[in-house]
């Protein structure tokens, strides 16, 4: 296959896919200028073609296709290439990442097409942060729905560009998604418009800005996680916190109970006035946290057996005004022995060792009192439901499936969460 080269001259036997940025021709060097001139054919986006006529002034060369329907260029750009004519392709950016190069490339020769990109508009926007990218994510949403870009998000990735189709949304449909998603406060959203151009733009919009009234068809969206900013905790709702409020573990982002399922866990939990509650598999902190907020004179023991997981569940209780009695890293059951008795449990953190995990809470849980256990499978239900039953706990058995709306076209469709089933067991009042 041919490769590209900046210094090539143009051959007859070849067709040249010129990448462009949005400076459009003024960006060129001069030599490709004189070199698009000196061909038989040009293809090119409308939006150039006036600019290529004017380059023309008259003469009869080049002829001048318009590229937007690459499908019905194709013959053309055949026959020039059997009449060996010199042929020249425009294109954005790089032709080959989601331009015109691949559908070149099924249905010419590659041996005769050789590709010369510009910097592409997600390089660009990063240069003009001056951030390092190679960390960062993309997705498309041109021609398609939107639903991919709120699955991404939940894996929260450091950096997401988001190439925006203004048919289906543009950046409206990711600020949508972005707050329906609940991670309006975890990402700095940037506006990339007409990047290469002498008049691009990019900035930074708040979640409360309005989208620029003459905002530019040729934009892009970065997504760029930044911790979210401290809130005052008497401005927060006792609980059901957006789940981008919460701080994360760098490693695994995103791996955290959402909201939805946060709030039907504290109602199961029952919430006592006062009394110990024993967080087990706590991740972020965000249930046992937000118990507190509920109950601040409860006693929370958090255990989580991820490195670092104490100062991070301590930040966020210091962002929420609350104070744990204590939050411990290690591996249950071991780690629960220096713990007083429980009068609430919350077990979550899957694994496998969950049934011993649930004996030795068993053995220890005061009368009265109330396990709650989020449950991913129906495997794990049907291991640990007996435990309960055996140990003398009634037993409850619910399902949480929560839908968030996002955009559709112009309307809002309803996007599943996962499933989660919730196996509660509560022991008996004494006497």
């Amino acid at each position: 296959m041919a490769r590209s080269g900046t210094g090539a001259r143009l051959e007859g036997s070849l067709l040249e896919v010129l990448g462009t940025d949005a400076a459009g021709l003024a960006g060129l060097s001069r030599p490709w200028q004189d070199r698009i001139r000196q061909a038989n054919l040009v293809a090119a986006p409308r939006r150039l073609l006036a600019d290529l006529e004017a380059w023309r002034d008259g003469a009869p060369a080049p002829e001048l296709l318009a590229s937007d329907k690459p499908a019905e260029l194709l013959p053309r750009l055949e026959r020039a290439l059997a009449a060996g004519q010199r042929v020249v392709v425009l294109a954005s950016g790089d032709p080959l990442w989601f331009g015109i190069g691949r559908l070149l490339l099924q249905h010419l020769p590659a041996e005769r097409l050789r590709f010369h990109p510009a910097p592409t508009s997600l390089q660009l926007a990063f240069a003009r942060l001056g951030r390092p990218w190679q960390d960062a994510s993309w997705i498309s949403l041109h021609g398609r729905d939107p639903e991919p870009l709120a699955a991404r998000l939940q894996q929260r990735p450091a950096a997401l560009a988001v190439l925006t189709d203004p048919a289906c949304g543009g950046a409206d449909a990711v600020r949508r998604i972005l707050r329906a998603s609940g991670l309006e406060a975890a990402y700095e959203l940037w506006l990339g418009e007409r990047l290469g151009h002498p008049a691009e733009r990019l900035q930074r919009l708040a979640p409360a800005d309005p989208l620029p009234p003459n905002l530019d068809p040729l934009h892009l969206v970065l997504l760029i996680a930044a911790a979210p900013a401290v809130p005052p905790p008497e401005a927060l709702p006792l609980f059901g916190l957006a789940d981008g409020l919460w701080l994360q573990h760098s490693d695994q982002p995103g791996l955290m109970t959402k909201r939805e399922v946060r709030i039907q866990l504290l109602a199961d939990l029952e919430l006592p006035e006062r009394g110990v509650l024993w967080d087990i598999g706590a991740g972020v902190g965000s249930v046992g946290l937000e118990a507190l907020r509920l109950r601040p004179a409860l006693e929370l023991w958090a255990l989580e057996r991820r490195p670092g997981a104490a100062a991070l569940i301590g930040a966020n209780a210091e962002r929420l005004g609350v104070r744990p009695a204590a939050v411990l890293e290690g591996e249950a059951p071991a780690a629960l022995e220096s713990l007083p008795d429980p009068d609430r449990v919350l077990i979550g953190g899957g694994g496998r060792g969950r049934g011993e995990v649930l004996q030795a809470v068993l053995g220890r849980l005061r009368p009265g009192g109330v396990v709650v256990l989020p449950l991913a499978t129906v495997e794990a239900l049907a291991q640990l439901r007996p435990q309960l039953e055996q140990a003398g706990l009634g037993v409850t058995v619910s399902q949480i499936q929560a839908w968030r709306g996002a955009p559709l076209a112009e309307g809002t469709r309803l996007a599943p969460l996962n499933p989660v089933l919730v196996l509660k067991g509560s022991l008996p009042a004494a006497g």
